[in-house]
């Protein structure tokens, strides 16, 4: 028998960035086509406005080629994706091949706007800032430099808009690290809701265990003490009878072997497994009762079978043996009674089993489960919970006690 794997799972990082990338814009996987399409249609835009307005002389040629270059090395950032290093080496020289044919060509200019996004992509948001900084700066002079006099337009056109990107891209970057954290709480959250669930399916199975060993081995024990006892009194006086109590003795023991075997494969008593007919749950409860006699001197028992038997599952026949088993050792242990009843009854949509005793009776809302009485009480609603059914416990002091457990039944099986 084994617990089912229930190991928790570690808190993993749901960061979608590619290794060396720091920006807010990195998760983004389609943005990189996009920005290589605007970045292209700019530099043609650009080189064709060039090519109108100036020779194409050795500049020009420079210039053209400045042009393809920057174009076709931003169409190389995903030769090494697996590399740290390489998106700070690639947006350092976008940003560089951009100055330089700014500079010489000041048209070029609008192009930073897809190099600063690619720089709001790969570098941590303080160096993003100041690169994009030195960009707006950097546009703001090659304007100047082509305009008669002085714009104040072309001086706070270019500042607005880098503030703005500077702003907007600060906005997404606490949004992302708010939902960053967000997504790390649910991963931790879901961690230790699955360790609780290991824990708890722990101390479920410990506590079926200690139920199914105190219904079954303990019990099994229990009347091996008893007939041992017995056999020891009466050794001299009744040999016959003593021999007797020692055979009976060594038959519950054999029993109590194959149940701790059952208890440790998880399976149920071998005496209801393979039942066709409905009369092994019956059968199981007539031996039980005799085990319980014959352990018990000066009490008796009676079996009763109320409908007509029908199979019932495994499970819940073994929970109704181990019931019956439990009820019994409880009553010869605390009840003091002389006659018990076991009444099995076959409803259309239950079966119920009747544990009935003349003892003295006790007080139910009084016990607490820490005896052994206690302890068998609570592992009887315990173990019918457990299988969807429902235990009740009647008993008042002089009146004796009721023990009644119920299950339902399939429609199949009905």
């Amino acid at each position: 028998m084994s617990l089912p794997s229930l190991s928790p799972r570690r808190p993993v990082s749901l960061d979608l960035r590619r290794p060396g990338e720091h920006g807010i814009l990195a998760p983004a996987g389609r943005l990189d086509r996009w920005l290589l399409v605007v970045l292209v249609v700019m530099l043609v835009t650009c080189a064709v406005r060039y090519v109108d307005r100036h020779a194409v002389d050795a500049t020009g040629v420079a210039v053209l080629a400045g042009a393809l270059v920057l174009g076709l090395a931003y169409a190389t950032r995903g030769l090494l994706a697996d590399r740290s290093w390489w998106p700070t080496v690639w947006v350092t020289g976008m940003v560089v091949l951009w100055g330089a044919l700014t500079a010489v060509a000041p048209s070029f200019a609008w192009c930073a706007v897809p190099v600063a996004f690619a720089v709001m992509r790969v570098l941590p948001f303080a160096w993003a800032v100041g690169t994009v900084v030195v960009m707006t700066v950097l546009l703001t002079a090659a304007w100047q430099r082509i305009t008669d006099g002085f714009d104040p337009v072309q001086v706070a056109g270019p500042i607005g808009v880098g503030l703005v990107t500077v702003l907007a891209y600060r906005a997404l970057d606490n949004e992302s690290r708010a939902r960053q954290d967000l997504l790390d709480q649910l991963v931790e959250a879901q961690a230790e809701l699955a360790e609780e669930q290991h824990r708890t399916g722990a101390l479920a199975e410990r506590t079926r265990l200690s139920r199914e060993i105190h219904d079954s081995v303990g019990q099994g024990l229990s009347s091996i003490n008893l007939l041992l006892q017995a056999a020891e009194q009466s050794w001299s006086a009744q040999p016959t009878t003593a021999r007797e109590h020692v055979r009976t003795a060594a038959a519950t023991a054999r029993d109590g072997l194959d149940e701790v075997r059952r208890v440790v494969r998880d399976l149920a008593p071998a005496d209801l497994a393979g039942d066709v007919t409905g009369h092994a749950l019956p059968d199981a409860l007539r031996l039980a009762a005799d085990q319980w006699a014959q352990a018990s001197p000066g009490m008796r028992v009676e079996v009763r079978v109320d409908g007509e038997p029908v199979v019932v599952s495994p499970d819940v026949a073994a929970a109704l043996v181990r019931t019956a088993r439990g009820a019994l050792a409880n009553v010869r242990e605390h009840a003091g009674a002389q006659r018990v009843a076991l009444t099995l009854t076959y409803h259309l949509d239950e079966v119920v089993l009747d544990v009935r005793d003349d003892g003295r009776g006790f007080e139910p809302a009084q016990v607490r489960p820490s005896g052994t009485r206690g302890r068998g009480l609570a592992g009887v609603r315990d173990r019918a919970e457990a299988l969807g059914g429902r235990a009740d416990v009647e008993s008042a002091p002089g009146e004796g006690t009721t023990v009644s457990v119920r299950f339902p039944l399939s429609e199949e099986t009905s």
